[in-house]
């Protein structure tokens, strides 16, 4: 008979497998406890948790969520990432702390349902966040937008030069205003 603290671990993780819009697996020994917290902080900043979880709990959480993660990736000491906001945030946080320390690697994630392999994963963080592609709409429409206002500012001014122009021109040839008015 399965122990309650286990059991609510299994149902914890699956409920979040089940909810979160992605969940990434790491490999995290050799780092401290004092790294796993700066990990940790920084995932919380971008509405991420981090949770270690066995094996074979994870499995077993993975089964009842009705995810497959296969058996080579759910082994030696594995954490998950609970992805709550944007998934290629916490990926840019992950891929950031494993450039700077090494032991943490990328196993696995799971978006939508779908599996993705290690270097899936790390690719995750090289795209985009959501805010930095509303950012770039954004300028785009701007600029859309602010077109035919700079056109039009163009043709007036390019209209107004031509006329100095003109008028300049006429009167080096010795005409004046009152003699363009009184021919007309």
């Amino acid at each position: 008979m399965a122990r309650p603290e286990k059991v609510a671990v299994v149902e914890d993780v699956a409920e979040r497998l089940s909810r979160t819009n992605a969940a990434v697996l790491t490999e995290y020994r050799g780092l401290s406890v004092d790294d796993l917290a700066e990990l940790r902080r920084r995932l919380r900043e971008e509405g991420a948790t981090y949770r270690v979880v066995k094996n074979t709990l994870t499995r077993r959480a993975a089964d009842r969520a009705g995810l497959d993660i296969p058996d080579e990736v759910l082994t030696g000491p594995t954490a998950l990432t609970f992805c709550d906001g944007d998934p290629v945030a916490a990926a840019k946080v992950l891929r950031k702390f494993s450039d700077e320390r090494p032991e943490l690697v990328f196993k696995a994630s799971v978006m939508e349902g779908q599996l993705l392999d290690a270097e899936q994963t790390r690719a995750l963080a090289d795209l985009a966040s959501r805010e930095e592609l509303l950012s770039q709409m954004a300028g785009l429409m701007t600029s859309v937008v602010a077109k035919p206002a700079r056109l039009a500012n163009a043709s007036l001014s390019k209209m107004a030069r031509l006329l100095s122009a003109y008028q300049d021109k006429r009167e080096a040839a010795g005409e004046t205003s009152e003699d363009a008015t009184t021919a007309s």
